[in-house]
């Protein structure tokens, strides 16, 4: 316990230091202590904005997440996942995509399941199809390319299928949780921490929410820090310029969504911009990678899991999508 208060007093010392150095030097003119160009502005716009989307899922998935340690107990968990494997995953997508989380939020929902036994293969389900296809998400897309239902539901299908893909991989090449050590210690206080009155148990769920927090939220400043960056000083035009052709197309429209770092429920806003650019393929594979990986989302994806999961993971994830989005191209 003293450990992770002194752990806490120093994310929050460093939060504190940061958010100083960004007032400091975004001052105006006559105060600035130095000149600041105008793009570095742009930075911390975009830097801010992110950070904005993103804290209140932040907020509900660690409130999420330290309800399940205190109040859900494995043989719960037990009862309720189905034992064959693929009806598992099945199950995984099907709750994932009726659940409204941001990718970000979504990672430590998933470390807590995981570590309260929920098979890794499941796991991987719900953390694909949560940010993807939840009813907001959904709606969203109708509503950013003008009401057109088929963009709409060519993402939620197209990721659909994808998570299942990919779950099923992960089942066959992994059977542990993969979590990393550290993590997987943690829980050694776990039937401890659910004993007690409701008011005990209420006031452990706001601990761990509070350590979740900031043990995910400077991964998250890190990564939206870098994603602001690109969005600055990486021109759309030029990756334009690169993608040209229906395949080549589709991994820029990849890349982009993995450097830019939007929220699912804002990505489709941003994606109907380029509807005049890159064909129907290319904005679609932006509409189903960015949510299931981003820059930001795999920062907080190494803190969480094992280096060589998270790149497996990745592979995979492009793998499919890419795959899918060419059959999906070839008949469109």
């Amino acid at each position: 316990m003293r450990r992770n208060l002194v752990s806490i007093s120093l994310d929050l010392f460093l939060l504190c230091f940061f958010a100083i150095v960004v007032y400091v030097m975004t001052l105006n003119g006559s105060v600035s202590l130095f000149t600041v160009p105008d793009s570095v502005y742009q930075v911390n716009t975009i830097f801010l904005s992110i950070l904005i989307e993103a804290l209140p899922f932040v907020l509900i998935g660690v409130l999420i997440a330290g309800f399940i340690q205190i109040f859900i107990t494995e043989e719960q968990i037990r009862r309720y996942i189905p034992k064959n494997k693929y009806a598992a995953i099945f199950m995984s997508c099907v709750v994932g995509s009726l659940f409204p989380a941001c990718e970000c939020g979504i990672v430590p929902i998933v470390r807590r399941l995981l570590s309260k036994g929920v098979p890794i293969y499941a796991g991987v389900g719900f953390l694909l199809t949560g940010p993807l296809i939840n009813p907001i998400v959904i709606f969203s897309t109708y509503m950013a390319f003008g009401s057109d239902l088929q963009i709409a539901l060519l993402r939620m299908g197209a990721g659909f299928l994808a998570a299942l893909m990919i779950s099923i991989l992960i089942g066959f090449f992994y059977q542990t949780h993969q979590l990393k050590e550290s993590r997987e210690s943690n829980g050694c206080c776990d039937h401890d921490l659910e004993k007690g009155g409701i008011e005990n148990k209420v006031g452990k769920t706001l601990l761990h929410s509070v350590d979740e927090f900031f043990d995910m939220g400077k991964y998250l400043i890190i990564g939206a820090l870098l994603a602001s960056f690109v969005q600055v000083y990486v021109s759309t035009d030029v990756l334009a310029s690169i993608g040209d052709g229906p395949f080549l197309s589709v991994f820029v429209m990849m890349g982009l969504a993995y450097l830019l770092s939007l929220c699912s429920e804002a990505d489709a806003f941003i994606a109907s911009s380029f509807s005049g650019v890159f064909p129907t393929g290319a904005i679609l594979s932006f509409l189903i990678y960015g949510p299931m990986i981003d820059l930001k989302n795999t920062l907080m994806m190494i803190s969480v899991f094992k280096k060589r999961f998270v790149v497996v993971l990745i592979s995979l994830i492009t793998i499919c999508v890419f795959i899918i989005i060419t059959f999906i191209q070839i008949f469109l």
